[in-house]
């Protein structure tokens, strides 16, 4: 078996599970409750662990899926996705009771899970990246481009591997090089910009009417970076013209607030834990229970034999 390489591995869980409950065919334990969500999320972290082998890992959660801050400052983030009054995500009543299942064996197996109250799993991500960078490389798993910003190639590096289309099996790996050639833009910083102007309709960003994709990149590029557009356009830059310059100023309340809701933080709290890979089982009896209880044992064995500890 090829030996782990120094190397952390950043889950963004709730893609990952979400992906397996919609990817895995339902299938229910003896006492009727669903299993395609854990068993696929399990699975996909035995693939994971298999071609990566990092020597460190955390399943990062949403403590809180659509945090305060975001929501004062632009009140639609992911307002489609509340469930009711009580501002709860609207999540398949058959994967939200496998949530917890989740959580019982990434704690059994003994992987570190990180939630930080108020924040989401993008910004424990952002915030390990940023702490962890400068003394191993960074991989982050993810079906959300949101998480591009986070892409470095100088300090770490940091790259992420893109779920959205091949899955765990066969991601996109994105680096700077990637950024360039898909996006024509330079860094991760750049690609937060780049989304700001862009928006997007799945977290409820409106985004500047009228500037998609390619003329965001174009205007970045142009000028560097979306504090520089702003002072061009303010300063009456004549190439900023036209229905461009007017749909700019037009979304300058809009401009003045999102990127603070569009840049993963940094700097969260966080529990002080153990990140490296388990190299023997945490907690066997509640495996074995887990295991018997909900037909898991073949997806535990995968995960177990990607560690060596099987």
């Amino acid at each position: 078996m090829t030996p782990m390489t120094t190397r952390l591995l950043l889950l963004d869980s709730a893609s990952l599970y979400f992906r397996a409950y919609y990817g895995v065919p339902e299938r229910s334990a003896p006492g009727g409750v669903p299993t395609n969500a854990v068993r696929g999320f399990l699975d996909m972290l035995a693939v994971l662990i298999d071609r990566v082998r990092p020597s460190h890992l955390v399943a990062c959660w949403d403590n809180d899926w659509r945090p305060a801050f975001r929501v004062a400052a632009i009140p639609s983030y992911k307002g489609h996705r509340v469930a009711d009054a009580s501002g709860a995500e609207d999540v398949p009543a058959a994967l939200e009771v496998q949530v917890p299942l989740i959580v019982d064996t990434l704690a059994a197996v003994g992987f570190a899970r990180l939630g930080s109250d108020g924040y989401e799993a993008d910004d424990v991500i952002g915030t390990l990246a940023a702490r962890y960078k400068t003394a191993m490389p960074v991989d982050v798993v993810t079906g959300d481009r949101d998480l591009f910003q986070l892409v470095d190639d100088t300090t770490g590096p940091v790259r992420v591997v893109y779920t959205a289309k091949g899955g765990v099996r066969s991601p996109d790996l994105v680096d700077e090089a990637y950024l360039r050639e898909r996006y024509g833009i330079d860094g991760g910083p750049a690609y937060a910009d780049l989304a700001v102007l862009r928006g997007d309709p799945s977290d409820g960003l409106p985004g500047v009417p009228g500037i998609g994709e390619k003329t965001a990149a174009a205007l970045i590029t142009r000028y560097g970076d979306l504090a520089a557009l702003r002072a061009a356009l303010a300063a009456g830059d004549p190439a900023v013209k036209g229905a461009q310059r007017a749909r700019l100023e037009g979304s300058a309340a809009y401009l003045d607030v999102a990127p603070g809701v569009v840049a993963v933080a940094r700097d969260v709290p966080l529990d002080d834990v153990d990140l490296a890979v388990p190299d023997r089982v945490a907690d066997p009896v509640l495996m074995s229970r887990l295991a018997t209880e909900h037909r898991l044992t073949a997806s535990f064995d995968r995960v177990l034999d990607a560690l060596g500890i099987g």
